[in-house]
């Protein structure tokens, strides 16, 4: 465990269980030189305890990355809350954690993540108040998805020469939240969509109202398109995976998107343009930050807006260092943490 702490550059990490309710609780905090931790929580079942802990602890390292480059006074830190077999009170549960939350007195903020809703983070409003996302807050998906959406232009400027998406054939790899509005940004603008999701209905509703063109979830990574977004969990993108796409660029919303920095040279090698995943899908993490330092809309949306000329200076930076983009956005984003 603290070999992972060492190799991640880790903080601290807090465990915590409640045996009334079933509360299983992993929080890592990155690093709080830039300010107090914020980032989601996740609730998924995990195949071990150590698989829950190494999850939080490259997630809380990502949103540590993603703040700094996002110009945000925060630190970076996750929750991970592993969903127990069965459950006698969900509100229970997250009330706990909540509890977890308030014991830590500020050095952690959290938020929605994969597996938790606003309902939940409304839960953990009645134990503690470093939470964001709530029904008062708002949900910070839509703005996520509009990041990444400006993000997908820039990419697309990029790697094809023009940030006109239409005609442009889009495999969007995950329908949750922040995936479905994204799809819903790039019908609009007139990209063909090629979607896959392990919920069917979520499938369904993406053919009837955007005219999207169903792909098995085995069978999206190796199907020929402009733009792969990968927009569920992570881990996606390793060397068997890359080797199989047939895309010009990946760009999407999912967190560590790439098992490992060899992973994004192996998509450099292959002229693939990768977008950091941690630059181009900022945009929840400014929306909870800012809307819970009390900004307005206004300057949440001034700042939304700079995600693509950030992407666009990664990319300028990589090619003209002729590395890959994960490795540059890593180097600036330490600077920013470790000057």
């Amino acid at each position: 465990m603290f070999a992972l702490m060492q190799s991640t550059r880790l903080e601290s990490l807090h465990l915590s269980v409640d045996p009334v309710t079933g509360l299983k609780a992993v929080i890592a905090i990155h690093c709080s030189r830039l300010g107090p931790a914020l980032g989601g929580c996740r609730y998924l079942a995990y195949p071990d305890d150590e698989s829950a802990v190494m999850d939080a602890a490259r997630l809380a390292q990502g949103m540590s990355y993603k703040a700094a480059l996002a110009g945000l006074a925060q630190g970076g830190g996750v929750a991970v809350i592993i969903r127990p077999p069965h459950v006698e009170s969900r509100a229970a549960l997250f009330e706990a954690f909540g509890r977890v939350v308030e014991q830590l007195d500020g050095r952690y903020i959290t938020a929605i993540d994969s597996g938790t809703s606003v309902a939940d983070m409304d839960c953990i409003a009645q134990t503690t108040q470093h939470v964001t996302s709530t029904t008062a807050a708002g949900d910070p998906a839509p703005h996520a998805a509009m990041g990444v959406f400006a993000g997908i232009r820039a990419t697309a400027m990029a790697r094809l020469g023009n940030d006109n998406l239409e005609g442009l054939r889009v495999a969007v790899q995950g329908l949750g939240n922040v995936g479905f509005s994204l799809a819903e940004q790039l019908h609009a603008a007139g990209a063909e969509l090629l979607v896959s999701d392990i919920d069917a209905g979520k499938v369904q509703l993406a053919i009837e109202q955007l005219g999207a063109r169903p792909i098995a979830n085995e069978s999206l990574l190796s199907t020929p398109c402009d733009i792969l977004a990968p927009c569920g969990l992570g881990g996606v993108l390793n060397s068997h995976s890359v080797a199989q796409l047939r895309c010009a660029a990946v760009a999407g919303s999912a967190n560590n998107q790439l098992t490992n920095l060899q992973v994004a040279d192996q998509l450099e090698n292959r002229g693939i343009l990768y977008a950091p995943d941690y630059v181009i899908n900022s945009g929840g993490l400014i929306y909870v930050s800012l809307k819970h330092r009390g900004e307005a809309l206004s300057n949440i949306t001034a700042h939304l807006s700079k995600i693509s000329s950030r992407l666009t200076e990664v990319f300028a930076h990589a090619q003209a260092e002729k590395r890959s983009p994960a490795r540059v956005a890593d180097e600036l984003a330490e600077k920013v943490l470790y000057r």
